[in-house]
Order: C-alpha cells, then sequence, then structure tokens
C-alpha cells in the first residue's frame, strides 16, 4: 500500500471506467501493489483530460467505450496537452481495428480486461518504463486484419448516424450540406459492404473502425 515504503517511488495512475463497480475493484487491486496509487478515477471520456491536468499521472489507464469521449479520442488528446502522461488502453473488445487506431492516437499498451491484475501491473511499469506492451493475440490478429478503410469523415458521419439522426440532423451537426453526408454514407456503407447506415455503423464497430 502508498505509505508503507518510503524509498519506493510511487507509480500514479489515472483509472477511467465507466462501470463504477470494475471501477472501484481495479483501483483497490492495484492500490495493493507495493509501488502503485491510483490518484484519480473518472466514470467518462470528457472527465478524463481535467484529471490528468489536475492530478499528474504517470500512467493512465483508459476504457475505450466511455460516455462523452471515447478513450481513443482521450488519449489522442493526453499526448497533446499531457504528454508525460503514458496511456495504457484496457478493453473488453479486443478488435484490430481498435488497436490500430490506439496506436495511431499514441497509446503505449493495449490489453484486454480478461487478464490477471499482475499481467495488468507488469503492463503498467512497463509503459512507464518506454516499453510499448500489447496483447499478443490481438497484435497477430492486427497484423492480418488490414487498415481502417474508412477516412476521418466517413468515421464522423458514422458517429452521428448512431442515435437515428436523418441526413439534416447530421449535416447541421458537422456544418456539412447534406448532399455531402450522403455522399459521405454512400462511401461508408460500400466499404463496410452493408446495405444501410445503420448496418455500416455496426459492421464498423464490430471491426473497430469507429
Amino acid at each position: 500500500m502508498s505509505g508503507e515504503d518510503p524509498s519506493v517511488e510511487m507509480v500514479r495512475v489515472l483509472l477511467a471506467e465507466d462501470q463504477g463497480m470494475l471501477r472501484g475493484a481495479l483501483a483497490l487491486l492495484l492500490g495493493m501493489e507495493a509501488d502503485m496509487e491510483v490518484v484519480a478515477q473518472v466514470g467518462a471520456g470528457d472527465l478524463i483530460v481535467d484529471a490528468a491536468l489536475a492530478h499528474r499521472p504517470d500512467v493512465a489507464l483508459l476504457d475505450i467505450e466511455l460516455p462523452g469521449m471515447s478513450g481513443l479520442d482521450a488519449a489522442a488528446e493526453l499526448r497533446e496537452r499531457v504528454p508525460d502522461c503514458r496511456v495504457l488502453i484496457l478493453t473488453t473488445f479486443g478488435r484490430p481495428g481498435y488497436l490500430r487506431r490506439a496506436m495511431e492516437a499514441g497509446a503505449a499498451g493495449f490489453l484486454v480486461k480478461d487478464g490477471p491484475v499482475e499481467e495488468l501491473a507488469a503492463a503498467i511499469r512497463k509503459v512507464l518504463a518506454g516499453e510499448t506492451v500489447v496483447d499478443p493475440a490481438l497484435a497477430a490478429a492486427a497484423l492480418g486484419a488490414g487498415p481502417n478503410p474508412l477516412t476521418a469523415r466517413e468515421r464522423d458521419v458514422l458517429k452521428a448516424s448512431v442515435d437515428g439522426a436523418t441526413v439534416a440532423d447530421i449535416a447541421a451537426r458537422l456544418h456539412l450540406s447534406e448532399s455531402t453526408v450522403r455522399n459521405y454514407l454512400s462511401s461508408a456503407i460500400g466499404k463496410t459492404g452493408t446495405r444501410n447506415r445503420m448496418e455500416a455503423v455496426r459492421e464498423a464497430r464490430r471491426q473497430g473502425w469507429l
């Protein structure tokens, strides 16, 4: 526990997880490591950067699917605003597309949640030491999956479609013309090999492209 040995240099950890019970359990387990201290816990992605600025963690442990902002988007923002903080993505969804996006966002590690806590603690120490830590099975799958075929704008338009918004709603939200939105949707549907935008959203999520 922190404070037991003043000679141990503590690793300051920020924990972002929207499920309160899991977040509390992870904080408790990591707090039992002699060299780790969970200095901040948040349940939404749009709280991550402010918490990191306030508490200056060494490592941010982020879930991907969070309310407010995804862990991947937060990782990219942390790289810009808190560059000394190393990011480790911890997710239920071991999708090759997510791994590629995490690395593009500057994450130093990517693990799935079903591993033992000892493995997680070791990964935190490794990324702090400058290493990159990736789940081996996921790394192999990502190598064979190919790159994300969707452009940034196509992803934006699909994300804006998630709540059933109309083309006019999406156009207003993204400051685009309706014809441009239709073109992006048509292109995304073609690239995902689906029949309509809701199928395209589901397939893009399944692949980890959104």
